[in-house]
Formats: structure tokens, sequence, C-alpha cells
């Protein structure tokens, strides 16, 4: 490989961390469109032949939206702290689903299904905790 080519893969690595803000700066959506971070989040009327977002809706988009910024952890390098810590926010926006649904619907084996989840989660996310405060390397 010439020094040339060397030097401009270099340029290329060291210059992704520059690039990512620009690259994170858009989303893409399952149905294939795209928004970017300046939006406003759902606070726009609807798009033409699109109907707007229920009080449900709005909330799963909330708690989905928290689960997975919470869920960007800090890495500790301990296996069982970091399944803890990466698994309570996952499981907190799972509670969160399960309270709109139970919330909004009307169907008794969703009603039913939600409660099972929070019963779950609530056991789950309080074993996890404990994980978490027995992993504690501050108690080392």
């Amino acid at each position: 490989m010439t020094k040339t080519a060397l030097t401009a893969i270099l340029a290329a690595i060291l210059a992704l961390p520059l690039a990512s803000p620009v690259l994170a700066a858009e989303h893409r959506h399952e149905d294939g469109t795209t928004h970017s971070d300046s939006h406003d989040h759902g606070t726009k009327a609807p798009a033409k032949g699109k109907v707007a977002d229920t009080p449900a809706t709005r909330a799963f988009k909330e708690a989905s939206m928290r689960m997975h910024g919470d869920m960007e952890i800090r890495y500790s390098g301990d296996v069982d702290r970091d399944f803890a810590a990466g698994m309570i926010p996952h499981h907190k926006g799972a509670l969160a689903m399960a309270k709109v649904a139970l919330q909004y619907s009307k169907d008794p084996e969703v009603r039913s299904l939600a409660e099972a989840i929070v019963k779950a989660q609530e056991a789950e996310i309080a074993q996890m905790e404990a994980i978490l405060k027995r992993t504690d390397p501050a108690k080392k």
C-alpha cells in the first residue's frame, strides 16, 4: 500500500466522528419516511392522507423514545452490571407501554396481557436494581 493511500484511509477514519452528527441527524422510519432532529416530533398537523396520532400513539412514542435514550448506558466492563443497567430501561419501557394499553384499551385480552406485563416487569426491575446494588464498584 502506498503512503498516499494509507494517508487517505487514515484521513477518512479520522473524519468519521465529525460526520456522525450529520449522519445521526436524519432518522428513517419503518414506513420508509425520514425526518431530521430539527423537527418538532409530532406536534405538526399530519401530512395529507395521514391520520393524526391518537393520545395512545403519542404516549407509546414518548415511552419508546425515553426507553431508547435511557438504554444508552455507560458500559462498565462487568457483564452482570451492564446487563442489568441496559435491561432496566428496556423493562421500564415495556412497563410504560403496558400502562398505556391499560389506560386506553378496551380489549379484555390486551388488558389482561398488559396487567401481567406490569406485574412481571416490576418484579424483574426490582431484581435487576438489586443486581446493580450488589455489583456497585464503589462498594468493592
